[in-house]
């Protein structure tokens, strides 16, 4: 009777490693259950936030897997209606999945699968997007976001039934962050922007040849972060006095390379307004792809070239006997030789007036209003 004793003990301990990892398997699964609950709520949040913005999101069918290391949230045949400044847009997708893992629910990486249609309200597709990787990343709660971000692989931008591409892009990626403050007290935003081999040929001319673009910019002036159509957002950012610092820009097109850097705050009208200051590599080729001497030949820029006599006297005489190398003269004179990147360089200034686009003196175009 004594020996049996410490056997059946013995035969006991045996099963306390079951025992432990059934009660582990049972505390995970509750885990698991609570963070899903944690990642529903912040979905539905950021739904809400986004649908005060002026975005609102639908799925055709929605279901949750990922047991039992990560939250998996997907939804097919996603669709989107996005509001604008005296525009709506209907966008509808194939197949969109949400990823947390359990031990950081408020992560939310999103994949999505191409194509995507854009079209209005009623209306047939007007474009179809295509992309090998499409990704996304929301990091905090809809009351406290701390950085998104939005990344898509190899972009085609078409037209139904049309192999010309609107928009090219083999790396297409845009950033965001809280640098300051919160989303409820004067918030500081950081924002970037990176494309690879990134072309627009309906855009303009000069956009036709693949670029690459890095910019960094940083607003502020927002009284908050709180839901709102950006038109709304960028009115009050008027209203505040506030900026779009751009803190570095780099483009390069083949042998062309730009950086600038500088200010720019709104008009009561949304037009953008301030001044970057340029360096550029081959601004010639610039110049010519603008078409200036065509410009000028029609007479649209008379006023430009009587005040470039003002700035320098018998320089307007120049551009009018010589219209293309002298425009090209003129800046060389108006603008500082310097060097970028070891190559030979002019640094000039980029104004904007009230949304009107001037290199040094010269109209190149003009901007969109924000609101």
């Amino acid at each position: 009777m004594l020996d049996r004793q410490p056997a059946t003990r013995r035969r006991l301990w045996l099963f306390v490693p079951f025992a432990l990892l059934i009660a582990l398997a049972v505390i995970w699964t509750g885990l698991w259950f609570y963070a899903v609950s944690r990642a529903e709520t912040a979905l539905a949040g950021w739904r809400a936030r986004e649908a005060k913005s002026g975005r609102t999101y639908e799925c055709g069918s929605e279901s949750i897997s990922g047991f039992p290391f990560r939250i998996e949230v997907r939804c097919t045949k996603p669709s989107a209606e996005i509001l604008g400044k005296g525009t709506q847009v209907v966008l509808r997708g194939d197949d969109l999945v949400m990823l947390a893992q359990v031990y950081q629910p408020t992560l939310l990486i999103g994949e999505f699968k191409s194509p995507m249609t854009i079209a209005d309200p009623g209306q047939p597709p007007a474009y179809v997007v295509n992309w090998s990787l499409g990704q996304s990343s929301m990091r905090g709660t809809p009351r406290a976001p701390q950085r998104g971000s939005l990344v898509f692989d190899n972009l085609t931008v078409q037209r139904p039934n049309s192999d010309a591409r609107v928009l090219d892009a083999k790396r297409l990626e845009v950033h965001g962050r809280m640098a300051e403050g919160s989303a409820s007290d004067n918030p500081v935003i950081d924002v970037g922007l990176r494309a690879i081999a990134a072309s627009a040929p309906e855009l303009h001319p000069i956009a036709a040849a693949p670029l690459n673009a890095e910019v960094s910019a940083t607003v502020r002036g927002l009284a908050d972060f709180a839901p709102k159509p950006w038109p709304m957002r960028f009115r009050e950012l008027q209203q505040r006095g506030g900026r779009i610092d751009i803190v570095n820009a780099r483009v390069q097109q083949g042998e062309v390379i730009a950086v600038s850097s500088g200010s720019l705050g709104l008009t009561e009208s949304g037009n953008l307004d301030g001044q970057l200051m340029m360096t550029v590599v081959n601004l010639e080729h610039v110049l010519k792809q603008l078409d200036l001497e065509a410009i000028i030949s029609k007479g649209r820029v008379g006023s430009t070239i009587d005040k470039l006599d003002k700035l320098l006297p018998g320089l307007g005489n120049i551009a009018r006997k010589n219209a293309g190398p002298g425009i090209l003269a003129g800046l060389d004179v108006l603008g500082k030789r310097t060097t970028l990147e070891g190559k030979p360089a002019v640094s000039v200034p980029l104004r904007f007036v009230d949304g009107r686009v001037m290199l040094g003196p010269l109209p190149v175009g003009r901007t969109p209003p924000l609101f």
